[in-house]
């Protein structure tokens, strides 16, 4: 599952055999892989998975213990100034100056970008009514609610039009809804050419990528579409509900042709061999083990039984 159909637009990044060691502990372990112009690109996986140290190394940030990679073209040791003038990015800790202004905030970003003083005004305009702060420019940002620094951030970071923009769990700790405008703005940012990178946590969140590389341990487990992700779970996958949910993860475990199970809400997914066991099967076994089973059926993988699967997958590989 580390494919997908190449694509015919230009690379923007290009990703080789990257590795970053801290000591003994390897937090990105040989990891490759393209991303394309105008494309979403989110980069999943748990905390403490490699997403920020991937990022910091394609920002030119922090330096790769081996391998290689460019980003608009720029070699991310040798150039990596050159990087850092042609992106936008923006941290999980909105890099903003709580002591000054929506509009001073701006107008600083502004200043280190090198924006063109003759065209900061409508620039800083264009940025105020996008993130939907008109009304709240002379606001201190240290008084912004988290949904409103998201929004200031976001426009700090693109203060200067990059072609590429790097966000790096942009919407933790930020309550749905906010979360969701957010993501109204992402989209319209991709549509007028932008590239996003955006590393996330939140499964529902890659939903919205044109492609999801999930990473585990430091490891890229898989890269492909949200759609093709989800095809490439091998067997069948049941949604199981019952009135002892944690009883029936551990009866399931147990079963043979029982692939991988695990709790999700108050229901059971489990993965399943078809050739060695079925609903019928489980349900049988179930309440003979005294659990009442109210619905077994067969669903379609989300993101969440992706990641489970490859994450049991790798387990099993270094088991």
């Amino acid at each position: 599952m580390s494919g997908s159909n190449e694509m015919s637009t230009p690379i923007i990044i290009d990703v080789q055999h990257l590795t970053r060691a801290f000591g003994s502990l390897v937090a990105v372990d040989d990891v490759s892989f393209k991303v394309h112009r105008g494309e979403i690109f989110a980069f999943l996986g748990p905390n403490g998975s490699g997403k920020s140290t991937t990022i910091r190394m394609l920002c030119g940030i922090l330096a790769p213990t081996s391998g290689s990679a460019s980003v608009l073209g720029y070699d991310i040791v040798r150039q990596a100034e050159k990087i850092k003038q042609g992106i936008g990015y923006m941290s999980q800790r909105f890099a903003l100056y709580e002591d000054l202004t929506v509009r001073e905030n701006l107008e600083f970003y502004a200043s280190v970008y090198n924006v063109d003083k003759a065209l900061r005004k409508q620039r800083l305009g264009e940025l105020i009514d996008m993130a939907g702060l008109r009304g709240r420019e002379q606001q201190l940002a240290g008084q912004l609610s988290g949904g409103w620094k998201q929004r200031l951030a976001l426009g700090c970071a693109t203060v200067h039009n990059p072609q590429l923009l790097f966000l790096d769990e942009p919407t933790a700790g930020v309550d749905p809804i906010s979360r969701q405008e957010f993501w109204t703005m992402i989209y319209d940012l991709a549509r007028a050419g932008r590239t996003i990178f955006v590393t996330t946590h939140y499964l529902d969140e890659a939903e919205h990528a044109n492609r999801v590389g999930i990473i585990h341990e430091g490891v890229l487990r898989a890269l492909a579409s949200p759609a093709a992700l989800k095809q490439s779970v091998r067997g069948e996958l049941l949604k199981v509900s019952t009135n002892a949910p944690f009883d029936t993860v551990a009866a399931m475990g147990a079963m043979q042709g029982v692939l991988n199970v695990a709790l999700q809400g108050n229901d059971v997914h489990a993965l399943i061999d078809p050739a060695q066991q079925s609903a019928a099967g489980i349900s049988t076994s179930l309440r003979s083990a005294g659990i009442g089973v109210s619905d077994v059926r067969t669903v379609d993988p989300t993101l969440e039984d992706v990641f489970i699967y490859l994450a049991s997958t790798a387990k099993e590989h270094t088991a």
